[in-house]
């Protein structure tokens, strides 16, 4: 199972993508490991990813909340506290088609915005675990 995640930061403020942020955001996931991060973009507002669920069952919910909680903590400007809105959206791909289909569209999101003219000039996009779409 893969879902694609949108994250917000708080009233959408520009704080996300700024190279000590994003290394911070980078940094929660890793340790936050319970669900791998696959594929992201973090644009200034907010960010797509998908992730899938590793080994242990750990609510997706709970999840988000975590590593948002350790990128909190360590975040470099404190007066742009709060960081994070506290919902968030996903969805569960339901077939390997659409995992190429939105990170397509995800990965052109900074191009739509007018922030760089190719997808590959932007440097808050990667990703950190191959998630490999598996048929049940």
């Amino acid at each position: 199972m893969i879902v694609f995640v949108t994250v917000s930061a708080e009233k959408k403020k520009p704080i996300l993508a700024k190279v000590d942020a994003f290394e911070n955001i980078l940094r929660a996931w890793k340790e936050a490991d319970t669900w791998m991060v696959g594929r992201y973009v973090v644009m200034p507002d907010h960010m797509h990813f998908f992730c899938a669920l590793r080994d242990v069952r750990v609510p997706l919910r709970k999840w988000v909340k975590y590593w948002k909680s350790l990128a909190s903590q360590r975040w470099p400007r404190p007066e742009e506290q709060p960081v994070w809105q506290i919902d968030f959206w996903d969805t569960q791909l339901r077939q390997g088609e659409s995992y190429a289909q939105k990170w397509d569209y995800v990965w052109r999101n900074p191009v739509r915005r007018g922030l760089v003219k190719e997808p590959e000039e932007w440097p808050y996009a990667g990703e950190l675990n191959v998630l490999m779409w598996h048929d049940r």
